[in-house]
């Protein structure tokens, strides 16, 4: 996440969930790190342990399936994982004859993603056009 869209979002999102224990998986520059924290109320803590109100994920995409398995004995039930990059530049709604070489092994994660998560009857799932794709599944047991 880099966009500053993606962060006003993201922002609105915790504010409105009074979301107080973050987790984040991935740090790539650092923005959604600086966004959550700067969201979170005074009495919020980040990267503790414990459960969560609300998880981001944006580190290795062929990982996405296994930290989803870990997030929802993490996340607090009525709390909120955030995938980033579920778009894949476009790429999942592409021919795979018609991707670069190296769009290809991302898409295919994200499509199994993507899959995997419309399914799961653990979650309820959103998925957003915002910047490359970000995809809120909010835990319902």
């Amino acid at each position: 996440m880099n966009v500053p869209v993606d962060g006003l979002f993201l922002s609105m999102l915790l504010k409105i969930m009074n979301a107080k224990k973050t987790r984040e998986l991935g740090v790539f520059t650092g923005y959604s790190l600086l966004t959550t924290a700067l969201a979170l109320p005074l009495d919020g803590k980040g990267e503790e342990e414990g459960s969560f109100d609300f998880a981001f994920v944006d580190a290795n995409k062929d990982k996405y399936m296994e930290y989803h398995e870990l997030l929802l004995k993490l996340v607090k039930v009525g709390g909120m994982i955030a995938y980033d990059n579920t778009l894949c530049f476009g790429s999942v709604v592409e021919p795979k004859e018609k991707l670069d070489e190296k769009a290809r092994p991302n898409r295919k994660h994200i499509l199994e993603l993507n899959s995997f998560l419309a399914a799961d009857s653990c979650i309820e799932l959103a998925h957003l056009s915002v910047g490359d794709g970000l995809t809120l599944c909010r835990r319902l047991r």
